[in-house]
């Protein structure tokens, strides 16, 4: 398992569009998740320690969020034929499993991912209500730690997106594993 930490990101670049296939049978386009005031574009997959050790409160978070005007999508981007525990029907139980209320969608190209210069899962992408990013940080400081009860780093953040248009001028990347490319032939 290679771990890698976002990249300080350059904001205020736009939300690109796609149109990818999720766990509940529809196909979903960005428009389809902007939320009114804020949008939360997560790249997540089944199998990484970090992602399965925060599941629980990453769940919780998005309820918050969602309740709050805010759209969210999670992309699972991850190379299937040498993780197949990543799989679209791998997919479809975890997200049922863990109570997703949001869509979980599958990147089998990995052109979304490309695009947006995901290089973890978790990894985080807050936009404005004009789509323009603002926030690319951590869940929180529990990284690993399912029973973290501390600050609500991306609750916060998005919060402030939603209210202000700008994201946090402090931000702390997200660590993860890296997301598993195909290998070029």
């Amino acid at each position: 398992m290679a771990v890698k930490e976002t990249p300080a990101g350059e904001f205020g670049w736009k939300a690109l569009d796609f149109r990818l296939p999720a766990t509940d049978g529809r196909d979903y386009a960005l428009a389809d998740i902007q939320g009114p005031k804020a949008t939360l574009i997560m790249f997540i997959c089944n199998h990484c320690p970090y992602v399965k050790a925060v599941v629980g409160r990453l769940v919780e978070d998005v309820r918050v969020l969602q309740a709050e005007g805010i759209g969210v999508g999670a992309i699972m981007p991850n190379d299937t034929v040498a993780y197949p525990e990543d799989d679209f029907a791998s997919m479809g139980e975890f997200a049922q499993a863990n109570g997703f209320t949001f869509p979980y969608m599958i990147d089998r190209t990995q052109e979304i991912a490309s695009a947006y210069d995901a290089v973890c899962t978790p990894d985080f992408f807050g936009f404005g209500a004009e789509l323009d990013l603002q926030f690319r940080g951590r869940l929180d400081a529990g990284r690993t730690n399912p029973d973290y009860r501390g600050p609500r780093e991306l609750v916060e953040a998005m919060r402030q997106v939603a209210e202000t248009g700008k994201g946090p001028a402090q931000q702390v990347p997200s660590m993860g594993c890296s997301i598993k490319w195909r290998r070029s032939a």
